[in-house]
């Protein structure tokens, strides 16, 4: 029974996987977006994080998680065609391969921790029933990499102490000692957070390595090796027209080290936002949990994968800037880390599929479902004109996305991304591309809730501004399963008010815009 249940949700976590929702720019423009020019001819916009002097994202792991794939896919492409892969091909391709990576290394992770088996298939049920694995996990984030980094950190600490357990005769493998090092290197270069989960665990290393000297060693030319190598890649991607030896050694670029000394400057983490101490434990982990968060409390199985879990949220906590993805690690080993109430078990499965099927659908599907399909039909519908895009109140759009055209790069369409902007600067936006730049074309992707068809005063408001005449303003494509969340004005519309029009008037549309000016 639990197997068809597993292979249910299997199939669920495919279809969030290849569902085009959007989560946090994040996804886009700490992944894909920084290495698929460099891969294809798409066009970028790198953001500060990788343009800055001392930037704080190491190229590392994206090549390998990312950048392999599209290699793969660009040579198996060329192989039939002689033009670039199409941008919605390589979307769904690096979801299928965060799907993958979920589905094989995640379960496998959790198949060797827990070793009860009635505990094993209730850990696995639970993690593969979690609104966070459909989605979060199946997202190009570099939080669902490093949670699976953190999964095998355990998984291979189990195992090195397990040969130490063996018999006097049998000699310690080097194998998972050399993956280990080589994670706990990758782990850190593709997030600072990453010894937080891993602590534990390394900690539990220590009577290996006194007892075997030669094993410390190891590890530390191992994981030297794997930083030495990230520095060098780090280095020529950052600097690459100087890039020598004499850059390598007297102007390295140590990505961590920029972003462990960004993140203990204050000032800096107060440009994105800080939160209490207590953001994590009482607001995060709750909504990553839910009805589970509650077990943690009364019934906890003691466990290094608990600890890890809990020791990596509070010392994460020790930062005032705390978003919930960051937590994302922690989620497969609390959820294996339960157990189930004894009484009214099934009122709480239930409620854990209720959770879990509404979060589900409203983050894997409807939460900025359409800003991907949108920039896609652009790319692929008016690639090749010059023009502009106006995009309004929704998550910035990932260029790359755009892709390109018998080998022009769709460069010429210039993205205007004005989120949550008063509807005056949207029309001023919209007067300097008709009447300034003279764009030949003038679109505004913006959700239906936002009243853009409201805008039929257009005309009244570029006429005195630009001398504009005959103006109007035309929808050209919509998508219904796109639900927009920044735009909520609970003063002006009430709570009741603002939840109708967000939910009425749900979706996302392409507006085009004519005007002749004098």
């Amino acid at each position: 029974m639990w197997r068809r249940a597993y292979l249910l949700l299997v199939a669920v976590r495919l279809y969030f996987a290849l569902s085009p929702s959007y989560l946090h720019p994040d996804e886009h423009f700490q992944g894909p977006e920084v290495i698929a020019n460099r891969i294809f001819n798409y066009p970028s916009s790198p953001t500060w994080e990788f343009t800055s002097s001392h930037p704080i994202r190491s190229a590392f792991p994206l090549w390998l998680v990312y950048g392999t794939p599209m290699y793969i896919l660009r040579w198996l492409w060329q192989g039939f065609r002689h033009d670039e892969p199409p941008p919605w091909l390589t979307f769904y391709m690096l979801r299928g391969v965060m799907f993958t990576c979920s589905f094989v290394l995640e379960d496998w992770a959790l198949h060797e921790l827990v070793p009860v088996t009635k505990q094993r298939r209730l850990a696995i049920i639970l993690v593969a029933s979690s609104y966070v694995t459909w989605t979060w996990q199946t997202h190009t984030f570099s939080n669902s990499i490093e949670t699976l980094l953190v999964l095998w950190c355990l998984v291979l600490v189990e195992r090195v102490k397990g040969e130490t357990r063996g018999s006097p005769q049998k000699r310690s493998r080097f194998a998972p000692l050399a993956t280990f090092a080589f994670l706990l290197a990758l782990g850190i270069f593709n997030r600072i957070t990453f010894p937080a989960f891993v602590l534990v665990p390394t900690l539990q290393l220590i009577p290996h390595l006194r007892r075997r000297p030669w094993s410390l060693l190891f590890l530390i030319v191992v994981g030297a090796l794997t930083a030495l190598s990230a520095i060098v890649i780090d280095t020529n991607f950052y600097q690459p027209m100087s890039f020598d030896l004499y850059t390598l050694v007297q102007k390295p670029t140590i990505t961590p080290l920029n972003n462990f000394l960004y993140n203990t400057v204050t000032e800096n983490l107060s440009q994105h936002g800080l939160h209490p101490f207590y953001q994590h434990m009482l607001v995060n982990l709750p909504q990553f949990l839910g009805p589970a968060f509650p077990l943690l409390l009364l019934s906890p199985r003691l466990s290094t994968r608990l600890f890890s879990a809990l020791v990596g949220c509070a010392l994460l906590s020790l930062f005032p800037h705390q978003e919930a993805r960051f937590l994302l690690p922690a989620v497969p080993l609390l959820l294996s880390s339960i157990r189930l109430p004894k009484r009214q078990t099934r009122t709480w499965i239930g409620v854990w599929i209720i959770f879990n099927g509404v979060l589900g659908l409203f983050m894997g599907v409807f939460h900025q479902g359409g800003v991907v399909p949108a920039q896609l039909h652009v790319g692929r519908e008016w690639n090749g004109k010059i023009g502009t895009v106006i995009w309004w109140k929704t998550y910035p759009p990932p260029t790359w996305l755009l892709g390109s055209r018998q080998g022009q790069v769709s460069g010429n369409i210039e993205t205007v991304n004005l989120m949550g902007a008063k509807t005056g600067v949207i029309i001023e936006a919209i007067a300097e591309s008709v009447c300034e730049k003279e764009s030949e074309l003038t679109l505004v992707v913006a959700p239906r809730s936002a009243g853009v068809p409201a805008l039929a005063d257009l005309s009244n408001s570029l006429t005195p501004r630009a001398g504009s005449k005959d103006t109007g303003i035309m929808q050209t494509w919509s998508y219904y399963q796109h639900v927009n969340l920044d735009d909520l004005d609970w003063a002006q519309d009430s709570v009741w008010g603002t939840l109708g029009r967000v939910v009425r008037e749900q979706g996302i549309a392409i507006y085009a815009v004519s005007a002749t000016c004098n």
